[in-house]
């Protein structure tokens, strides 16, 4: 079965808002890294709609960081759901747009054949995490504290206290930690 993967920057204090947060080089390489082993993304509308057409137009800017362009390569290369009941289309070839219902997708989603699907933003990400379907979370904490925004798992209503053995961590140069975990 296929590993469903949250990844999300975050700050000390919780913050997840993407203008809170600039990964650096080494960030960047390691996440792009752990990208490769996936093959599906999933996003709502709005992660989306920031991520389409901005990572598609750094692929193609050669002037931009080593880091910078290696990610948006994987991110263009790789096969994009988007859950959305607004959206009218796709900017991409390689997206789809799945109207019906997430927790039935998603399970047949991690049937089907292929390498992991990674999950970013707060909304779909939120909705999953109470649904029981994340497998892995990965936390890159950035040395911020941004004091406003919008809050990781903000909103977030579980059942029981969700219970995660660490797998990795790993310290960046710049303050950045990457922190694995797996779901128990």
């Amino acid at each position: 079965m296929r590993k469903l993967i949250f990844a999300i920057n975050t700050t000390l204090d919780g913050c997840v808002d993407h203008t809170k947060f600039n990964p650096d080089e080494e960030t960047f390489e390691y996440v792009t890294q752990l990208m490769r082993d996936a093959d599906t993304f999933l996003y709502g509308r709005k992660t989306y709609q920031l991520m389409v057409p901005y990572w598609p137009d750094v692929a193609n800017d050669q002037s931009t960081t080593k880091g910078d362009n290696e990610f948006a390569k994987t991110i263009v290369s790789k096969n994009k759901i988007v859950f959305s009941q607004s959206l009218e289309s796709a900017e991409d070839k390689n997206t789809k747009i799945v109207r019906s219902n997430l927790h039935d997708e998603m399970l047949k989603l991690k049937q089907e054949q292929g390498k992991n699907i990674m999950v970013g933003g707060v909304d779909i990400p939120s909705q999953l995490i109470e649904l029981g379907l994340i497998d892995e979370y990965l936390f890159v904490v950035g040395p911020i504290v941004a004091g406003e925004g919008r809050r990781l798992l903000e909103g977030v209503n579980l059942p029981d206290k969700l219970q995660l053995k660490l797998i990795e961590s790993k310290i960046f140069e710049s303050g950045c930690v990457a922190l694995r975990y797996l779901k128990q």
